[in-house]
């Protein structure tokens, strides 16, 4: 048995497997290739959104690669602009239309506030409104669970306000450099698995000297390390890669962080983005 054989269990009793395939940047066309290969070496779990704009290649890749439906646990998110019912419910139904599916396993608001206002305005009343529409949808059997992403806590306990489902999932970005405690502590409490998107931190943890002495004691790969780290955290690890050979490598973590090791992780502050602080989610706010 390896991690991709590993899973957990969200609060409402659907199994989600512990490592997944990230497909941001994966750019439509090459999003088919990349999902059949990732299922070839043993994935299980796909995660897309609509803003990535390769719905349509991922859904192609789950359908034509060669395991049943059943077996495949595809998540993606609902447009973070999107902040009203009914537009949520044309959008769930287009996901699902897109992606060619007769459910989803797991669909998420992108994110609390649209792009362009990350971490500004207030639009609790519109991910309320949102919200109400993915829970009509999992009421209808169209998606198997439901959560958010990039929600902070008090995001979260807005949702809740109206929410007749606790989020089963919040997807944030978690890893070596950037680990929320406080954040992880409260989805924990309230029974909200964590998914670590970006657990390699969009590669810039790859300089570290810090994290590339730890990886060579283990005998390992920074990557593979930064992988093992998230799922020590108790979190889901959604690495993002095409490439077949690190598909493989990243699955490769068959090795246990000490407890010091993780504390030094888990302390571990200020990572660059460089060039990549120009997306929201690396901009530090």
């Amino acid at each position: 048995m390896t991690i991709l054989d590993e899973k957990y269990e969200l609060s409402n009793g659907v199994e989600i497997p512990k490592l997944g395939l990230g497909t941001w940047f994966i750019d439509d066309d090459k999003a088919a290739e990349a999902v059949r290969a990732a299922v070839d070496i043993g994935y299980r779990n796909i995660d897309t959104a609509q803003a990535y704009g390769n719905e349509r290649g991922v859904g192609e890749g789950v359908r034509t690669a060669g395991v049943p439906r059943d077996e495949l646990f595809v998540s993606t998110k609902l447009a973070a602009e999107i902040k009203d019912h009914d537009q949520a419910a044309d959008a769930i139904d287009g996901s699902l239309a897109t992606l060619g599916l007769e459910y989803i396993d797991l669909m998420l608001i992108h994110s609390p506030q649209p792009w362009n206002d990350f971490r500004g305005g207030d639009y609790a009343e519109g991910n309320r409104e949102a919200w109400r529409a993915l829970e009509e949808a999992h009421q209808a059997g169209k998606i198997r669970s439901i959560g958010v992403s990039n929600f902070q806590q008090q995001d979260v306990e807005s949702i809740l306000q109206g929410a007749t489902v606790v989020p089963h999932v919040n997807q944030l970005l978690v890893h070596a450099g950037n680990t929320p405690s406080e954040l992880l502590n409260y989805c924990e409490r309230q029974q909200i698995l964590v998914e670590a998107y970006s657990p390699i931190a969009h590669g810039a943890i790859l300089d570290n000297a810090e994290v590339q002495a730890m990886a060579e004691k283990y005998g390992v790969s920074v990557p593979q390390l930064c992988i093992r780290y998230t799922l020590q955290l108790g979190a889901v690890s959604l690495p993002k890669t095409a490439n077949p050979a690190h598909m493989r490598s990243n699955a490769e973590i068959d090795f246990e962080i000490a407890g010091d090791d993780m504390d030094a992780l888990r302390g571990l502050r200020d990572v660059d983005y460089g060039k990549h602080s120009v997306f929201p989610v690396y901009s530090g706010r």
